[in-house]
């Protein structure tokens, strides 16, 4: 089992950055891939970005040249670096992991999740 656990949220103006944190326990995350979604009301989880075991990173459309997904293995953590927020990108951010195949932008792909962390951007 893998417990993931975000922190990092908050409420922040538009334009400003926010960097997330997911740490895990339980189990090293090295093998795994690690993805970053995120849920606002209403709406469905939507894939933000992933980093492969490897080091390989993805990003949802909305959120390349803006975000930067990065991990420390030492550490157990996964990073979310938000730059240039939008009002857009107001949502529940979570944090999962992803052992075995399956797309990395798909929600079923992964096995284990965090609990979320809010992220409110002012207009």
């Amino acid at each position: 089992q893998v417990q993931l656990v975000e922190s990092g949220g908050g409420l922040v103006q538009a334009g400003g950055s926010l960097r997330l944190s997911c740490a895990a326990s339980g189990r090293t995350i090295s093998s795994y891939t690690m993805g970053w979604f995120r849920q606002a009301p209403g709406k469905e989880r939507e894939f933000v970005a992933a980093i492969t075991w490897g080091g390989s990173t993805y990003y949802g459309d909305s959120v390349k040249g803006r975000f930067t997904i990065s991990r420390d293995n030492a550490k157990n953590t996964v990073y979310l670096q938000m730059n240039s927020l939008k009002p857009e990108d107001t949502a529940v951010y979570y944090c999962a992991a992803k052992f075995y195949s399956g797309s990395y932008y798909n929600t079923g792909s992964y096995d284990y999740w965090g609990q979320g962390t809010q992220v409110t951007v002012s207009s």
